[in-house]
């Protein structure tokens, strides 16, 4: 079976949601494909960043955003043997938004592809897995993906996005190059429930030889230790009992909750850095994670596959308008995103050589790096973090306006 439509995006996720929305409210014909039946699944990315926020307000959807569960921070703390050390302060920002949201990121997408539901030219399709690329004499024409019974269909498109996730195969298929840039740790996520007098702060437990994020999501803590690269296998083998020792000393509040977990209740994520070196082919374009995996390292993820979205709304949606993409626009969009992420990419491959690496080897003392103690002096320097960690290098603006619709 065939179809036909002006842009179809392979994913649902951040970068393939909110390009589908920003283009079909543009007036460009959209098909997104999600492989999962729904967007619940947990452990994923979901910390929105003042750069995002402010992309929700210029789509409009500042109002409903507020509505959905959410948890805002502030700032965020470092707590080593030796006490609590704040280390990035955000409400330093002048910003509408100086704070970062903590949300379910079922519930963002949930927001963002009902919203682009309400344009007549939009459709979602689910557990639609796209597993191929159609070739016509060099270029890139569509796409082809099964669907829940297995049947297979093609997508042909004016133009291709590939959006889904770090572990595409359809980048492999047009031939385009990864380079990987490694990383020293894999994370194991867990929750567990909160207690009346639980501290209130996200932060960063460092010990000799571990590392504990600990997110607070409100009614439940948001676990996530790292362990050395490809090692968890042998915190499996030293059993449950040395794994629960290991979260009650990191963080002595949930001691009397760590019983109650098991190895069953955790999701490993094997953590990679890497980059495409082209993004695009002639009828093509890669975005979000599926052009670059990102490390966790500061949640920016979600924020940088947003902006990349953006920026191709931006430069492609003209183009689409018109039925003809040319390799050069989207050239265009890979020059704009491409040092943004690579200088991202830098800084987290820096701290993971410089902190997190030698701290799960114990080659150094359980403490801050000593440029972020040396930020915490300077409140230049903070608000300068601040602004790094909010914004990015190179934050994006909707820029194309909405055309107007019933609905």
């Amino acid at each position: 079976m065939s179809e036909s439509t002006t842009c179809c995006i392979a994913g649902g996720g951040p970068a393939g949601a909110v390009l589908g929305l920003l283009l079909a409210r543009s007036g460009v014909d959209v098909m997104v494909l999600e492989k999962h039946g729904d967007f619940l699944r947990d452990f994923r990315g979901d910390t929105i960043h003042p750069s995002t926020r402010e992309v929700i307000d210029e789509i409009g959807l500042g109002p409903r955003f507020e509505e959905l569960p959410q948890r805002k921070v502030d700032r965020l703390n470092v707590v080593t043997d030796d006490g609590e050390l704040g280390v990035v302060q955000l409400d330093l920002l002048k910003s509408r938004h100086p704070y970062i949201t903590f949300i379910p990121q079922w519930d963002f997408l949930t927001m963002v592809t009902e919203e682009a539901a309400r344009y007549p030219n939009f459709r979602l399709l689910m557990r639609a897995e796209a597993y191929d690329l159609v070739c016509e004499r060099g270029r890139i024409a569509g796409l082809r993906y099964r669907d829940e019974k297995g049947e297979e269909h093609e997508i042909r498109a004016a133009l291709t996005v590939v959006a889904d996730g770090r572990n595409s195969t359809l980048p492999r298929a047009a031939g385009l190059v990864s380079r990987s840039y490694g990383a020293p740790m894999d994370v194991a996520w867990f929750r567990l429930d909160q207690a009346e007098g639980d501290p209130l702060d996200t932060f960063l437990r460092v010990g000799a030889g571990h590392l504990l994020v600990s997110i607070n999501r409100t009614s439940y803590w948001q676990f996530g230790y790292l362990v050395p690269k490809g090692r968890f296998g042998e915190v499996r083998q030293k059993g449950i009992e040395e794994f629960r020792r290991h979260i009650a000393e990191l963080a002595p509040f949930v001691a009397d909750r760590v019983e109650g977990l098991d190895f069953d209740a955790v999701s490993v994520l094997e953590v990679r850095v890497d980059r495409l070196h082209r993004w695009y082919r002639p009828g093509l374009l890669v975005i979000g994670d599926a052009a670059h995996a990102m490390s966790p390292v500061a949640g920016v993820g979600i924020n940088l596959a947003v902006q990349d979205a953006v920026a191709a709304a931006n430069r492609l949606a003209g183009p689409l308008r018109r039925g003809v993409v040319r390799t050069e626009d989207l050239a265009a969009v890979q020059r704009r995103r491409k040092p943004p992420t690579i200088a991202v990419q830098r800084l987290q491959i820096a701290l993971q050589d410089a902190f997190i690496g030698p701290t799960l080897r114990g080659d150094r003392p359980s403490r801050p790096p000593r440029g972020l103690q040396l930020v915490r002096q300077v409140r230049p320097l903070r608000r300068l973090l601040a602004r790094l960690l909010g914004y990015g290098p190179l934050p994006e603006h909707v820029r194309i306006p909405a055309v107007r619709h019933e609905g």
